[in-house]
């Protein structure tokens, strides 16, 4: 039998491994659960019991096991795809609920985290739906309601594209270098236009009087996607600190940015193109009302974000309607407030010019026609809405005018941004043809124009020979992070705010200092994260120090205590930041080398817009 299927015997059992192996990566690329995983290695077994049982078979015969294994395989991976699902506010099943708080609007009840010294309320609505005719509408206060409202869960997520869990998968593996199976079913988040809601962490058991700080979150995303909900900035860690924190979330993308004349026209307050920072705004006004009632103090609230959540921190420092409404910012890896800022931030033409080609790719001639399309149609507009605007409302000016007029609103600032800040917006773009000594100024003009580019390869030369794909991630983070902090520290030391800046340089098995891997450090949740793996007693010790820097600053404006490493304010002589990473300590501004050829660009880029 052997020597008579001997092609057979050769063949099967590295097709078999091959497609074993296939499946496996196969099933973590789509997050499928464990249960389905199995199943399909069961059927993978059976195939292969059949394919030798039918060896002296027919052609048709032994055919009929691979029919039944694709059926069954296309049945099994259609299921792999995570299911959607209310996130607990404790993130375990069956908390202990608290005692029921009254609020401004009614009551609450949320739940004790697993050791009890920890309340949390979850989805409690700050804000009317923005549904129906409230879509596109400035935000509207929150209506009273009746009865007692289980704040145990967190609300949908605001509309947002589906990511595609084979990309996160494969971005993911890129950052840990590796690859780490995770065959657990992770739900994701029911998404809802109807999401306007806020999330608090408080210590148990304070009262009223208590007039703790307050740290209100803003969310990242590119002002498409997000959550209030991810572990990352999980808000209970600082609460052990003796902070409130507060998540928030709000509008996106075509729901939170889409502007139109027609907006404009039918509104009193004449805006369009800033609903998400008005949301922002309401959420802030919701706090200070509602703080005496949580045990918060309205006169000590700091705000805080990370990369669009900071661009949207800047701005929100920058817009009169938010003047009062809170003291100090935290601003983490973006900024809106330099000249020409490079993202999250664009003219009112365009933003009409996008709202124009939306309304028509929609198929309506009115915005009553297009209020009535489903949200779920609309959320697949190929348009980008990921900016904010001068509408001349919730922006009277740009960031950076109003900066230059001393007329931004907080009084101290603490804001900086990771080593590798581009490289996962950069290396999608050229995966399948990276950066080289060859076509690294051809990617420069690309982005920039010749001269700036001349300029930038002789500023980076010794970079670019040691490693051209790194020297070009490096040149892009200097331009879309590294330099608009720079813009926004110099412009608050100037407005006579104290400033204290930090670059992260913790490298860690996971994200790292990539875009937004400070954040599980500086609240304090890396025992929260699925990926142990990345992180060691010296990372702990970090997000440790990370954590009490940020409660400082949040309590009176200066990270330091005495106790942890001295962080020393910021000068524009001095120029020095703080590196947080296995060292603490000043470190000088590696990239600012490029912030002068970048500025001169730009005046470039205005003059021709102006000529245009």
């Amino acid at each position: 039998m052997f020597k008579k299927h001997l092609a057979f015997w050769i063949a099967f059992p590295i097709g078999f491994l091959l497609l074993a192996a296939f499946l496996i990566f196969l099933f973590d690329l789509t997050n499928g659960p464990l249960v389905l995983f199995i199943l399909e290695m069961v059927a993978l077994a059976a195939l292969a019991a059949t394919c030798i049982i039918f060896i002296d078979k027919k052609i048709p015969f032994r055919l009929i096991p691979w029919g039944a294994f694709i059926i069954t395989s296309a049945i099994l991976i259609s299921l792999s795809k995570p299911s959607s699902a209310r996130i607990s506010a404790t993130l375990f099943n069956n908390p202990e609920k608290t005692s029921v708080l009254t609020l401004a609007n009614g009551q609450v009840q949320g739940a004790y985290t697993k050791n009890k010294d920890v309340e949390v309320y979850a989805g409690i609505p700050y804000a009317k739906a923005p549904v129906g005719d409230l879509r596109w509408k400035p935000t509207q206060p929150a209506d009273d309601w009746n009865g007692v409202k289980d704040c145990t869960y967190f609300a949908p997520k605001s509309m947002q594209p589906a990511s595609n869990p084979i990309m996160s998968t494969l971005v993911d593996m890129y950052a840990e270098g590796g690859w780490h199976p995770d065959y657990n079913m992770h739900p994701t988040e029911y998404v809802s236009e109807d999401s306007l809601y806020l999330n608090i962490w408080r210590p148990a058991g304070i009262s009223p009087s208590e007039k703790l700080p307050i740290l209100v979150y803003i969310h990242g995303g590119s002002l498409t996607t997000g959550s209030s909900a991810r572990s990352d900035y999980n808000g209970e860690s600082m609460a052990r600190q003796g902070v409130i924190m507060i998540t928030i979330a709000y509008r996106l993308g075509v729901f939170g940015y889409f502007a139109h004349q027609d907006l404009i026209n039918e509104s009193s307050e004449h805006t369009t193109g800033n609903y998400g920072l008005l949301d922002q705004i309401q959420a802030l006004r919701w706090v200070n009302e509602n703080a005496s009632y949580f045990g918060g103090d309205s006169s000590n609230i700091t705000i805080a974000g990370e990369s669009a959540g900071s661009s949207s921190v800047s701005a929100l420092c920058a817009s009169e309607l938010a003047s009062g409404l809170f003291q100090k910012a935290i601003g983490e890896s973006s900024s809106v407030v330099g000249y020409r800022a490079p993202h999250t931030f664009r003219k009112m033409s365009k933003a009409l010019e996008t709202g124009d080609k939306i309304m028509k790719e929609m198929g309506c001639s009115s915005i009553e026609e297009l209020r009535k399309i489903p949200a779920d149609r609309l959320v697949q507009t190929s348009y980008s809405n990921d900016s904010m605007t001068v509408d001349g409302y919730a922006l009277t000016k740009t960031p950076h005018e109003i900066y230059q007029e001393g007329k931004n609103n907080e009084v101290a600032l603490l804001n900086g941004y990771n080593v590798k800040e581009a490289d996962a917006f950069v290396v999608p773009r050229f995966l399948f043809n990276p950066t080289n000594s060859s076509n690294i100024e051809a990617r420069l003009i690309d982005y920039f124009d010749e001269k700036a580019a001349k300029e930038l390869m002789a500023a980076y030369e010794t970079e670019i020979k040691n490693d051209a794909f790194s020297a070009f991630n490096e040149i892009i983070s200097a331009y879309w992070f590294m330099q608009p902090h720079m813009d926004w520290s110099a412009a608050a030391l100037n407005n006579g705010e104290d400033v204290y800046r930090y670059q992260f340089t913790k490298e860690n098995g996971f994200y790292g200092t990539y875009h937004s891997g400070e954040m599980i450090y500086c609240y304090g949740n890396i025992d929260k994260s699925i990926r142990q793996f990345a992180y060691n007693d010296e990372d702990r010790a970090l997000s440790k120090t990370m954590l009490t820097y940020w409660a400082n600053f949040v309590k009176a404006g200066d990270p330091n205590d005495g106790i942890q490493p001295n962080w020393p304010k910021w000068t524009s002589t001095d120029d020095k930041i703080m590196e947080l990473g296995t060292n603490l300590g000043l470190i000088d501004e590696k990239d600012k080398k490029a912030y002068e050829i970048l500025d001169a660009w730009k005046v470039r880029e205005e003059q021709r817009d102006a000529a245009a």
